[in-house]
């Protein structure tokens, strides 16, 4: 066996650091279900109540799901100065309501697209003079009522992109964890990325290394593939624990 692998195979993974890791990640990311079935399997506590990680899923639903201003309304309730505090932020879930405006009036040619107009001009245009990066946004954002939404350019279309809701939301998040006083990251998210720089730098300097290295999260494989279920699944609601 090469001397990496045997190296691997002598370091010893306790399980319940792991269980530790994954329950950092299930209540930084917002899986209350999945947090809660967590705790019972793996007998370790989420550090927050789970009450708390309900109220930024119903914030990061109503993004996901285009109410923009529900989403604004229930953050300022959990904490108004977030907003407040943050004007970037702000800006960000304006324009995408903005965004979602615009989305519903062009859906037909013959659409009034005066609620746009009006939200942009009400909402946005007074905060954009206070930063180019704001005034660039809006009139990019603007551009959309210009032409067709099925012949945009690709910085256009990005912004009609669902994928902007989850982005905005990812920052929403972490800007609830930071006004809470905790990680806006959990720490398995950085564990990992620590570890992909660590390989990458070990390759630059052409290291005797596998050309694929697993994870190795799950201490019964030692790194391999597990047979089994993992942890979580992709929505994060369900799934056995290593223990």
């Amino acid at each position: 066996m090469p001397a990496f692998e045997t190296r691997v195979q002598d370091v010893k993974i306790n399980k319940t650091h792991i269980n530790t890791l994954v329950m950092d990640y299930l209540v930084s990311e917002g899986y209350p279900s999945a947090a809660q079935n967590f705790a019972l399997e793996a007998n370790v506590q989420p550090r927050v109540d789970i009450e708390s990680i309900e109220e930024r899923v119903v914030i990061r639903n109503a993004i996901y799901g285009g109410d923009i201003q529900t989403a604004i309304e229930k953050i300022n309730e959990l904490n108004p100065q977030i907003l407040d505090r943050d004007s970037a932020l702000h800006f960000a879930l304006l324009r995408l309501q903005l965004i979602e405006l615009i989305r519903n009036c062009t859906v037909t040619p013959d659409s009034d697209i005066t609620p746009a107009l009006t939200f942009a001009t009400t909402h946005l245009a007074p905060r954009a003079p206070t930063s180019p990066e704001f005034l660039q946004d809006l009139e990019q954002t603007m551009a959309l009522l210009i032409f067709p939404p099925d012949n945009l350019a690709p910085p256009l279309a990005a912004l009609l992109d669902t994928k902007l809701r989850k982005d905005v939301a990812k920052r929403v998040n972490e800007a609830i964890l930071q006004s809470n006083g905790e990680r806006t990251r959990s720490k398995l998210l950085e564990l990992v990325r620590t570890r992909a720089w660590a390989e990458q730098k070990a390759r630059d300097a052409k290291k005797d290394i596998p050309d694929r290295i697993d994870i190795g999260l799950d201490p019964e494989n030692n790194g391999r593939d597990p047979e089994g279920d993992s942890v979580m699944h992709g929505n994060g609601e369900a799934g056995s624990t290593t223990t």
